[in-house]
């Protein structure tokens, strides 16, 4: 038993380790069991830009933060109501980080962390006295990734499952690395996307700065029952 704690302790501080060499990011800060995740750094436009994080299987969101390449990017992330607000309830398997830029120039981008935690199901809610809808999860989401290369013109498309319907998509352009692409870089890739008859399709092409491999594209559908 003594060697089994040793073990794991060591486990724990070696993924604690990683974390902190990833960068001063707070993601499992205060948590005892903590697998760090590091997203890539993904292009903030002034509309709302969507970008999901997934833990690995049996593991939850417990924490999270993120690197920004400039001080005008706007961060959140789409979390459920329940009391206390806690993993389990707060947070699933997933993170869906919100990045907005709200300045005026440059080619800002963020880097999304999250901390993963052992799932070990989440709080129940105590009945109300009256006869109401409590806030619940109507929608669903279909993520897909393309991998973007360069001066190749690449197509991903996605729809949702039978029986719900498409209430909305968006894209988003990330570039693995432990720093933020450069501007050349950044502006290289051009991504289209069309909706036909609830199918979502994207392109994508890079430009010859790109490294192989390192850039994708997240198409990211969010889907409904029809009322």
């Amino acid at each position: 038993m003594r060697r089994a704690a040793l073990l794991a302790g060591a486990v724990c501080a070696s993924l604690l380790a990683a974390g902190a060499a990833a960068g001063a990011t707070s993601e499992c800060k205060g948590l005892q069991v903590c697998v760090p995740i590091a997203g890539p750094w993904v292009l903030a436009t002034p509309e709302r830009t969507e970008f999901q994080l997934d833990c690995p299987k049996r593991f939850i969101v417990g924490g999270l933060d993120a690197e920004l390449s400039s001080r005008a990017i706007e961060i959140g992330f789409v979390g459920g109501l329940g009391s206390p607000v806690n993993p389990g309830i707060t947070t699933t398997g997933s993170a869906v980080f919100l990045g907005r830029f709200v300045g005026t120039r440059g080619v800002p981008t963020f880097r999304p962390h999250i901390g993963c935690v052992p799932a070990s199901g989440g709080g129940r809610r105590t009945p109300t006295a009256y006869r109401t809808f409590k806030p619940g999860n109507p929608t669903t989401r279909v993520v897909k990734e393309l991998v973007v290369l360069p001066n190749l013109t690449l197509h991903l498309s996605a729809r949702c499952p039978s029986g719900l319907r498409l209430v909305g998509a968006t894209h988003a352009i990330g570039f693995y690395g432990d720093k933020p692409p450069t501007v050349g870089v950044a502006q290289s890739v051009h991504v289209t996307q069309t909706v036909h008859k609830g199918v979502v399709r994207v392109s994508a092409r890079g430009g010859t700065g790109l490294l192989e491999g390192r850039t994708i594209v997240q198409l990211d559908l969010v889907c409904a029952v029809p009322a």
